[in-house]
């Protein structure tokens, strides 16, 4: 029974840290979208690009997956998906009105 006690908060804990770990992209700021040339804006599009392809491969599923199903039935996992995706679509929006706007 001790063995019990002491197993269950150990994967409770380990399963607490299994979030997995999404890209982040910022949102553009002032001073970048002054300094950003065309070129310059469509290298950030591409990265931004990617960002959203690795969020996508990121929450592919695999043993962190379940891990964090078992801590918390999986929402922080969804949780951390939705704000990295909702990040890279902002970005993305930005960087394309910049283009719009700065590179006709």
């Amino acid at each position: 029974m001790k063995k019990i006690a002491v197993i269950i908060p150990f994967v409770l804990l380990l399963s607490a840290c299994a979030t997995k770990q999404y890209p982040q992209a910022a949102a553009v700021s002032g001073e970048e979208s002054a300094l950003m040339n065309c070129h310059d804006i469509k290298t950030e599009i591409a990265k931004t690009r990617s960002i959203q392809q690795e969020i996508e491969k990121t929450g592919q599923f695999d043993g962190k997956t379940v891990l964090g199903f078992l801590g918390d039935f999986g929402i922080g996992n969804g949780i951390a998906k939705d704000d990295a995706r909702a990040k890279a679509t902002v970005r993305l929006s930005q960087l394309t009105a910049l283009q719009e706007k700065n590179c006709r």
